[in-house]
């Protein structure tokens, strides 16, 4: 990446420094094709998960719609990202969409049984379901193999955000059954501001930008050569590094739970609390601190040079509570008392040491200055 960086050459263009920019762009593609598993006349650069989104519940819902105006049915789970649910509510507003939302249990995964009764009953109203590969708040991993599969059988475009679960998991061939994945090269340890939206088949995606015809028709614009190498490069290391780089970080996560549970006894752990590797994400942490702000509590650990987050980061800075957690049944003490601990490959055992040794404290006094604490307490 930073060698392109120092380059010119419009991808777009016919010079000689176009040219090269091209050859740069396109073995970027082929390179992340292979290691998707996909064709790289699949792969559509983007700006990132949330264009990734957008482009494929809108331009699935547009392109569906045009072909049968039965298929108005947008579905969603209660615990997508932002970017998926936004999206989802804007087609209810402007378009007509009847949104429908699927409920999750207290772990945060979908009724597969549910799901099934349901498209079995309006395949044919649906224009698009979209269910994300692992949530990014509880870690939960979705059952989306066998929903990549149902829908297959039955005619209904599957969109999957699979933002998350990517650094982690590989999609095998359940992905050549699902219409649409979304990437982002940022949660691979590449740059900021680049993704990937994997389609089956462009022709059948209304495009959000118009303009010089990039990506086959689908996302106009000019792409960004220097970002897209680095997210080649990094989505390569991610996954020769995979397995070995869960075991570790799982081994941290574990660590890290045990950790507070000792420090702070009457801590909650929230989504999958299996020990099975399959069901939740390495990296990702749930926990809620009875009695306590998670806001309060996040810039006391701040403080002490550990970062962690109150939710979503899209959504950070709001003063409510996480959807996600709301979804799964947590009151709202809990849901407001509730932070996220996410680890990744630069995490060590001393950044899992600093956190539980600065906990007491912060605990404590985010519990004083709590005003919502009954007197007393």
């Amino acid at each position: 990446m930073a060698d392109e960086l120092a380059l010119t050459g419009n991808p777009s263009s016919l010079h000689a420094a176009g040219r090269r920019a091209r050859r740069i762009v396109e073995e970027s593609r082929e390179s992340i094709a292979a290691d998707l598993g996909c064709r790289p006349s699949d792969v559509i650069f983007t700006a990132g998960g949330t264009e990734s989104n957008n482009l494929s519940l809108k331009g699935i819902y547009w392109n569906q719609r045009a072909r049968d105006a039965r298929r108005t049915h947008v579905v969603v789970s209660s615990i997508e990202h932002p970017s998926v649910l936004d999206p989802a509510a804007w087609l209810g507003r402007h378009e007509s969409a009847e949104v429908v939302t699927l409920p999750v249990d207290s772990e945060g995964r979908v009724d597969l049984a549910a799901l099934t009764e349901y498209i079995h009953r309006f395949a044919s109203d649906i224009a698009v379901l979209s269910v994300m590969w692992a949530n990014n708040e509880l870690g939960t991993v979705q059952p989306v193999k066998e929903i990549a599969q149902l829908c297959a059988e039955s005619g209904v475009r599957f969109h999957c955000d699979a933002v998350q679960a990517v650094p982690w998991m590989d999609p095998g061939v359940w992905m050549t059954q699902a219409t649409a994945l979304s990437v982002s090269a940022h949660k691979l340890g590449g740059p900021v501001g680049v993704g990937a939206l994997i389609f089956d088949d462009a022709k059948k995606l209304e495009p959000l930008l118009h303009g010089g015809g990039q990506e086959l028709g689908a996302r106009s614009g000019t792409v960004n050569t220097a970002a897209i190498a680095g997210f080649a490069a990094a989505l390569r290391e991610s996954v020769v590094t995979r397995a070995e780089s869960a075991l570790q970080i799982s081994g941290l996560r574990d660590d890290l739970i045990r950790g507070v549970a000792q420090q702070v006894p009457d801590v909650i752990l929230n989504g999958d609390s299996s020990v099975a590797s399959e069901g939740r994400l390495p990296g990702i942490a749930n926990l809620s601190f009875p009695g306590c702000e998670s806001d309060a509590l996040l810039m006391l650990l701040d403080a002490n040079g550990i970062a962690c987050s109150a939710g979503s980061a899209c959504t950070a800075g709001v003063a409510r509570s996480s959807h996600v957690l709301t979804a799964i049944g947590l009151d709202d003490d809990l849901a407001r008392g509730a932070l996220r601990f996410s680890l990744g490959w630069n995490s060590t055992s001393s950044d899992v040491a600093a956190l539980t040794a600065a906990l007491p404290d912060a605990v404590t006094r985010a519990r004083r200055a709590n005003t919502r604490q009954p007197v007393g307490t």
